[in-house]
């Protein structure tokens, strides 16, 4: 079992990677494994997915900075809700990499909302697992050069991430460990 941590706001965590990497199957699983143990950990979902929900799929640069601050909106609320751990399924670097990719950089109001430093913990989901198809997704071949931005961008920040493989048991339980530090108090 782990201790209570003591007050001082929730902690954050970035569920961060390519498309189609897991992200969403951990961060719900890891949400629902931490509330069996008693934690009110909130499950931030993939903001683009309601974005997108009914309008059509565009990678204008409005739409991805309109992403970013609709997904730290979601970070917000979960956190008035009084949800102790953010489990945050995909952050404003994925916007950021998003618009490197679509645009060939990103605009000066996204770099705004990007805060990497914001997460008590960082953990980088490897695409080792099948591609499943999905409207909002359209690298299926490039996952692992997705992976390097993504590598090289958390360096470039200072940020050692906690990198997940494998089987969604091993994710979880490496997840697990990597957050149970955190959660002593």
């Amino acid at each position: 079992m782990m201790e209570r941590r003591q007050a001082g706001g929730p902690i954050r965590v970035a569920i961060v990677g390519p498309e189609s990497s897991g992200k969403s199957t951990l961060a719900e699983g890891w949400a629902a494994r931490l509330r069996e143990l008693g934690w009110n950990a909130a499950w931030v979902e993939e903001y683009s997915r309601a974005y997108y929900a009914d309008r059509p799929y565009v990678s204008a640069m409005s739409d991805i900075e309109a992403i970013a601050a609709g997904q730290l909106a979601l970070e917000m609320r979960a956190e008035e809700a009084g949800a102790e751990i953010l489990l945050c399924d995909t952050t404003a670097l994925t916007c950021k990499i998003w618009a490197e990719v679509a645009h060939g950089r990103a605009s000066a109001a996204l770099l705004d909302l990007y805060r990497p430093r914001d997460y008590a913990l960082t953990v980088l989901a490897c695409p080792d697992i099948p591609w499943e198809p999905d409207p909002l997704r359209s690298h299926p071949t490039q996952r692992g050069w997705l992976l390097d931005l993504h590598r090289q961008e958390l360096a470039r920040q200072g940020i050692a991430a906690v990198e997940l493989s494998g089987a969604r048991d091993a994710r979880l339980a490496r997840a697990m460990a990597a957050l149970s530090p955190l959660l002593i108090a």
